[in-house]
């Protein structure tokens, strides 16, 4: 996902043209000719980068709440996308979800057509479940993981949790390479981009640990007898 460059806090050029960032990096168009306050262009780079990161952990947990556990959760299926009048919808738009059983979910569409729509995008997605439709409101009963299908989630979620430490990485990489290019370019000295390189990596592990905290929760979960 590409998120929104902002450096409003950056002054403007002496033309009156606002010192944007090249798309896809935190890099300016050239300042040198401009007077500004060093620490604002040092935490913009840094706050942008922790957006990323913020970014990055909400989308794991959103992807993690759509596997499947030992009990019933709306989570589950809230995001799946359904074909309504053509254009792919999130159940939860379409129907009330509610946990009767905990291991039942019970889905009543507002939309009466769509229950047959429902029932389709549940048969053919990832989920393994078997919808029970009596033409009116859909049941999921949810069987219980044997081991072998657990350790299968489990690993899921590691390969989840790796792609969103990437992304933080990635992140990271990225200011850091455009604080060593203002340091070049005498935008900012050797001390700053220290300690902007300091601040970027403690942010980094931050994020790191946040992640790990949700996987492990999300597994002991899925482990949970």
């Amino acid at each position: 996902m590409t998120l929104a460059r902002r450096y409003d806090k950056i002054p403007l050029l002496r033309a009156g043209t606002p010192v944007l960032p090249r798309a896809g990096s935190f890099r300016r168009l050239d300042l040198k000719s401009h007077s500004f306050q060093e620490d604002d262009v040092i935490k913009e780079a840094i706050h942008e980068a922790e957006n990323r990161m913020k970014a990055a952990v909400a989308a794991l947990e959103d992807d993690l709440a759509g596997i499947r556990t030992g009990r019933a959760t709306p989570a589950l299926v809230e995001k799946l996308p359904i074909e309504y009048y053509g254009t792919p919808t999130p159940l939860l738009q379409l129907a009330s979800i509610s946990v009767p059983e905990p291991r039942q979910l019970l889905i009543k569409p507002f939309d009466p057509s769509s229950i047959k729509d429902i029932e389709k995008a549940i048969q053919t997605s990832e989920l393994g479940l078997n919808p029970s439709n009596d033409g009116k409101q859909i049941r999921l009963n949810l069987p219980p993981l044997t081991e072998e299908r657990r350790h299968e989630l489990v690993k899921l979620v590691h390969h989840r949790l790796e792609e969103a430490r990437i992304s933080v990485r990635a992140s990271r990489r990225d200011v850091i390479k455009d604080l060593r290019e203002f340091e070049q370019e005498k935008l900012i000295s050797e001390d700053e981009l220290m300690r902007a390189e300091e601040d970027t990596q403690k942010l980094t592990d931050q994020y790191v640990e946040k992640i790990n905290e949700v996987g492990e929760h999300k597994e002991k979960e899925i482990l949970e007898v």
